[in-house]
């Protein structure tokens, strides 16, 4: 009796140790899984991307739609997240090349709209080949080629209706003169491109080397058609 009661107590015992690590190990990854949301949450905070222009609302879009696109594609430059803030001026240094991984600012400089789509602020949109017009929205950077502006990224726009035509119209990452400070002071604004997001020449080729090959590009604009048409921020 003694001896069948032992067993017992063991097996009891040995049940009890193996539910405790179970729990503690569900309780592991379920907290690991919190804590890296909220670290994640707490991004903006944490680069103080608010002194930076960016406000917090724009960053959540472009986080939710990043993790969109790192599930439905193959983003193989994932950790680096790319946000062209439009509905800024010109003026404003707009274009914040995040380091999600590090969390790190890579790049805080400007970025050109479309000749179409406004002076110093954009206000107008289209997906359209001969516009001249930017187009909002998430997109997918390629690879690198030497253009007629030097270092060129392609894109590839990843929303229907909205972007899609991106490769067909040529929009690219490209250094441009009329990206600078020193137009800035001439026109008070910037210059504006065909409808690609042209940046400063002195930073074209470390921003194309550093974004290329896989990693998301979102340009945006609080349009009420945008934001009703595109499917990637849809419920956000």
């Amino acid at each position: 009796m003694q001896k069948k009661y032992f067993r017992q107590q063991v097996r009891y015992f040995t049940l009890v140790l193996v539910l405790f690590w179970v729990n503690n190990s569900f309780s592991g990854y379920r907290n690991s899984r919190v804590f890296g949301t909220i670290a994640e949450a707490n991004v903006y905070d944490q680069l103080n991307l608010s002194s930076l222009g960016l406000k917090r609302e724009i960053f959540e879009k472009a986080v939710a739609g990043w993790k969109k696109l790192k599930d439905k594609t193959s983003l193989k430059n994932a950790g680096v997240l790319s946000i062209a803030d439009l509905s800024q001026s010109s003026t404003a240094r707009r274009l914040y090349i995040i380091d999600m991984d590090n969390k790190e600012v890579l790049f805080n400089t400007y970025v050109a709209h479309g000749r179409n789509s406004g002076e110093e602020y954009a206000k107008s949109f289209a997906n359209k080949p001969e516009s001249y017009k930017s187009s909002l929205g998430f997109y997918l950077t390629g690879d690198t080629y030497q253009g007629a502006h030097g270092s060129s990224l392609r894109l590839k726009g990843f929303e229907k209706g909205i972007n899609d035509l991106a490769e067909q119209r040529g929009i690219v990452v490209h250094g441009a003169p009329y990206v600078s400070e020193s137009f800035i002071r001439q026109t008070g604004r910037l210059g504006r491109s065909q409808g690609c997001p042209a940046v400063p020449e002195n930073l074209c080729v470390p921003i194309v080397q550093k974004i290329k090959g896989g990693s998301c590009f979102f340009m945006f604009y609080p349009d009420s058609n945008y934001l009703k048409g595109s499917e990637i921020l849809s419920g956000e």
